[in-house]
């Protein structure tokens, strides 16, 4: 018998805590942070006209997003040349590489980022 009652005063305890309560106030919570995240993009989308800082952010990213790839490209090359030199200037071939998939990667940001309805 005392099993029993431990087991109702356990129940009894448990009333207070239901699992399906903290999952819709956890749901709520999230559902509130998609809202407003949504209401975010929809205004900044909704703005037609950039400053200039939106412009000079823009020539810095896609700068930056065609430079990284071109340095790393060129710094692997020497590296190959310095430990295995051949006919061919390694350097050379992943500085135009790099250059290629930099500027892929910005063209491919711009087209996404530049769709405006």
């Amino acid at each position: 018998m005392p099993d029993h009652t431990s087991e109702q005063n356990n129940h009894e305890s448990n009333a207070d805590f239901e699992p399906h309560q903290l999952h819709l106030h956890n749901q709520s919570q999230i559902e509130k942070r998609i809202a407003s995240q949504e209401i975010r993009k929809l205004k900044a989308k909704s703005e037609k006209h950039h400053t200039i800082w939106f412009g000079l952010g823009m020539f810095g990213l896609i700068g930056w997003s065609v430079t990284i790839p071109a340095v790393a490209g060129a710094l692997i090359g020497m590296w190959i040349d310095g430990r295995w030199p051949g006919q061919y200037s390694w350097s050379l071939m992943l500085l135009i590489g790099g250059m290629t998939l930099g500027c892929f990667n910005a063209w491919k940001w711009l087209n996404k980022e530049g769709k405006f309805d």
